[in-house]
């Protein structure tokens, strides 16, 4: 998962690149499937921004008219490539992180768009007008208080139509459980579906028919929530697709163990009789942390997995695909082996590793999706047998700039020489400090003369970030994701999420300020000339 970088300082990266010595240098037959297909087209380049960071008088950003003006905006520069994170909903028990959701399915309605409900007319002026919020800074918990009550009338006041029950049932498969998971939290305090009473925790037949009826309103209106989710962001989607810019999702391996996917099929999970996890997820103890990392997600029965013909995942990359046109998978490793943790245990350091299933799995998944555009998340220590899977299927990899300075630069397979053409590049990701951030605050010296060196000229903390997106633009790499923090060189108060930090993440969004920037037609200037606005 994503919380692997949480170690990745530059401190260590002369230990990153003994990790991935067998990386080094020139073309990789990774970048290519046995049939000779490429997995990333064109040259292209793009930005990375979630929707939350996005402009909005309401407290967080959303799907409405400052999203489709970030898309122009996108156009304008050259771009072609978006990457979101996670759509999923989030809450405040885990500090709203994308990574954490009550649902591998739904969408978060924080992004549901109140000016556009205004224009559907689900919504009226003045309640518009009592909601907005003009923070800096992403406030999820303002939001959630203001937000919410509109959202219920909007609900309220939807009518339904045939487009809507269209919806309920091509996506019944997990909306329904979805909506009877919500009105289940909301009727126990928000409390874990294990503290349900035994006929709600393990989904007594008539119980739940009961419920169906009693709550039919209550029910009804966590779907049209969605719907509504669903409409506005294939607005948006559609929008990209007629300015050439795909969007890249991103979708977790694990799934929290408060959730709708997990109470809804508890025997695909690893889970005693009472719901709780027998093992969790996590990665064992390196150089990076003592004790390893202790994730908490429960682990999947890959075997009736398996023989279950792998029904649940299909689903899961059905819905994405239809939301993305390229999807990212975080910690791809746990797909072919992953470290298994007691419960009872409190650090990762007793577990082991199990072995999946990839082959059986990914043949399903090509079978079924012949044409999906997936991306593994390749970093930390790779095994062989990790790599023989990724360049079986094609699969393409990533890189970090961030990671390229401070050891043996010349064989640091993050280092701009050292690229291969089938590889998703990033300056830095959501988990990493801003470049100037890094350039101020972490960055040895070392580091800092190698990069100097690199780049043929003394480097200050007011352009460094220039740099940063030239090697990103002239690499060989196919597609290059940068940050739009790095567009305006902001330091590490930008930074959109810090590892191991339990609050305090996910709040960085952009201002007005940034939207009038003179960086984007200097990121247009420089797409072109490095061919990759063709």
């Amino acid at each position: 998962m994503d919380h692997i970088l949480a170690a990745w300082m530059t401190d260590v990266i002369k230990v990153i690149i003994l990790l991935c010595e067998n990386f080094r240098g020139g073309s990789s037959n990774m970048d290519k499937t046995p049939n000779g297909h490429v997995g990333l087209d064109r040259r292209r380049s793009g930005l990375l921004l979630h929707i939350s960071s996005l402009p909005s008088a309401f407290g967080v950003g959303d799907f409405g008219p400052e999203a489709h003006r970030f898309v122009s905006l996108l156009a304008e520069a050259g771009q072609s490539l978006w990457q979101v994170l996670p759509l999923n909903p989030t809450d405040g028990g885990s500090d709203y992180s994308p990574y954490s959701s009550i649902s591998a399915f739904a969408g978060n309605t924080f992004f549901i768009s109140p000016k556009l409900l205004a224009e559907d007319g689900l919504l009226k002026g003045e309640e518009l007008k009592s909601i907005e919020d003009n923070s800096d800074v992403v406030d999820y918990d303002k939001a959630a208080d203001l937000k919410g009550p509109i959202l219920k009338k909007a609900c309220q006041r939807f009518r339904g139509d045939h487009n809507f029950e269209s919806f309920c049932q091509s996506e019944s498969q997990w909306l329904d459980d979805y909506a009877l998971f919500v009105v289940l939290k909301g009727r126990f305090d928000s409390k874990s579906w294990v503290e349900w009473p035994d006929v709600f925790k393990y989904r007594d037949e008539k119980a739940l028919e009961d419920l169906l009826e009693r709550e039919a309103e209550a029910i009804r209106q966590v779907k049209v929530a969605q719907y509504l989710f669903n409409q506005q962001w294939q607005a948006l989607h559609k929008r990209c697709q007629d300015h050439d810019i795909t969007v890249i999702g991103d979708m977790p391996i694990y799934v929290s163990h408060d959730s709708a996917d997990v109470w809804s099929h508890q025997e695909l999970f690893d889970l005693d009789d009472k719901g709780y996890p027998r093992s969790v997820a996590g990665v064992p103890p390196d150089y990076f942390s003592k004790t390893g990392q202790r994730w908490g997600n429960p682990l999947y029965k890959w075997d009736l997995m398996k023989e279950r013909g792998f029904e649940w995942w299909l689903s899961r990359f059905e819905r994405n695909l239809r939301l993305f046109d390229a999807l990212r998978i975080d910690h791809f490793r746990g797909f072919v082996a992953y470290w298994a943790v007691p419960a009872k245990e409190e650090t990762a350091v007793r577990g082991e590793w199990i072995k999946a299933c990839p082959y059986d799995f990914f043949d399903t998944v090509r079978k079924r999706f012949p044409n999906a555009t997936v991306i593994a998340e390749d970093l930390g220590l790779i095994t062989d047998d990790v790599k023989a899977v990724m360049r079986h299927y094609g699969f393409p990899g990533m890189a970090v700039l961030l990671f390229a300075f401070g050891g043996d630069v010349a064989h640091n397979p993050f280092a701009p020489h050292n690229h291969r053409e089938g590889l998703l590049l990033y300056a830095g990701t959501h988990d990493n400090n801003t470049v100037r951030g890094w350039f101020e605050e972490e960055a040895t010296s070392e580091a800092i003369r190698q990069l100097e060196s690199y780049m043929g000229h003394r480097v200050v903390a007011e352009r460094v970030h220039w740099d940063f997106v030239r090697m990103a633009l002239s690499s060989v790499a196919k597609w290059a994701i940068l940050s739009p923090q790095d567009l305006f060189g902001l330091g590490a108060e930008a930074r959109m999420n810090f590892p191991g930090r339990p609050r305090g993440n996910w709040r960085w969004r952009l201002r007005e300020e940034h939207l009038q920037s003179k960086a984007f037609g200097i990121l247009r200037e420089l797409s072109q000339i490095f061919g990759r606005t063709g």
